[in-house]
């Protein structure tokens, strides 16, 4: 009797339950019904998943709320021992601290700040090769189908110093959102309504009012009279993040440290996807596979996000149970025994 094809549901099944090797030619060695390689394979270049179909997989999952926020980031799938990948290019890795080949994704997730669940919404992959679209490009437009599209309840947007572009934080200001993000430490700023020269950020001077308070600002090449309120956060001994926001009428630091920490919610999100559905393992060159291969992952994660919540376990305990149970069969009957 002839197999029947693999499925979608089947990728993702494997990408769920398979611990440390996401490889084709692994899923062919313990498929049940001994499919070969080329069979997966076809499967991965015959399918054409779009960000559209995520958005139908989590839209009755997510819990709106009026102060909801929209965080964006990217993070780059590492590639950097791979040869002839389509869609990989050489970009900067925070992770790595410098340019690295890998597959760019943006991001898009929605945090419910009073239950503090957060759920992906939306992504891009960065190929500017094949669209012409730069990160920000698509962060704009995943924010404008949240809001006409997807018609998501929210007040926040929170992104990385990357996205703090005048053109991207007016866009905000425009669907009447409040903004926080960091500035770059030698981004040029003025809080002396004009009476001084534009100076870096990190060279302002701050009055103990200040520290606490906040100061208003105009960011360089900005509208004359568009002013933002500006955050000294201490992140660490070591570190310093200076913090914009439109919310002119702002007026306590802590609150600001408060918003920014839900911005690591994306961070979280791409170690919780990196670690547990082997997003940046598969190795074929062809363009279509590597985006049905993320899309995949980020599909396995919704699952895995579904099932922790139902649980109330986190994903990492559902994925490190697999083992668990083995590991008890195997003390019970070891399949291999001690000399």
């Amino acid at each position: 009797m002839k197999n029947p094809p693999i499925t979608r549901l089947d990728y993702c099944q494997y990408l769920m339950v398979s611990q440390t090797n996401y490889t084709l030619t692994y899923y062919a060695d313990h498929h049940p019904n001994g499919v070969s390689h080329d069979k997966i394979n076809r499967y991965l270049a015959g399918d054409k998943i779009r960000p559209k179909l995520l958005w139908e997989q989590v839209k009755e999952d997510i819990e709106l709320d009026d102060d909801g926020y929209i965080i964006f980031d990217d993070t780059v799938l590492d590639k950097n021992h791979s040869h002839k990948i389509e869609l990989v290019n050489k970009q900067y890795s925070g992770n790595a601290k410098g340019l690295i080949k890998g597959i760019g994704l943006v991001n898009c997730i929605y945090v419910n700040p009073k239950t503090e669940q957060y759920w992906i919404i939306d992504y891009r992959i960065y190929d500017k090769a094949s669209d012409g679209k730069t990160k920000l490009d698509h962060a704009k437009e995943m924010l404008k189908n949240a809001t006409e599209h997807k018609k998501l309840k929210y007040k926040y947007v929170l992104m990385d110093t990357w996205y703090a572009t005048k053109d991207f934080m007016l866009y905000i200001d425009s669907l009447n959102k409040i903004f926080y993000c960091p500035l770059k430490s030698n981004r040029l700023v003025d809080d002396s309504q004009g009476e001084r020269k534009y100076t870096a950020v990190k060279n302002l001077q701050w009055t103990e009012s200040e520290q606490q308070d906040g100061k208003l600002i105009k960011i360089h090449k900005f509208p004359k009279h568009y002013k933002v309120q500006l955050f000294r956060v201490a992140v660490t001994k070591n570190r310093t993040d200076w913090i914009v926001t439109n919310d002119t009428t702002q007026n306590n630091r802590d609150d600001v440290r408060k918003v920014c920490a839900i911005r690591w919610k994306i961070e979280q999100f791409h170690r919780e996807i990196k670690q547990l559905t082997g997003i940046e393992a598969n190795q074929c060159r062809k363009a279509r596979i590597q985006r049905n291969h993320i899309a995949c992952s980020i599909l396995t994660w919704v699952s895995f996000s579904r099932l922790a919540k139902k649980l109330n376990k986190t994903m990492y305990q559902l994925k490190q149970g697999l083992l668990d149970d083995y590991l008890c069969e195997q003390l019970r009957s070891p399949a291999l025994s001690v000399a």
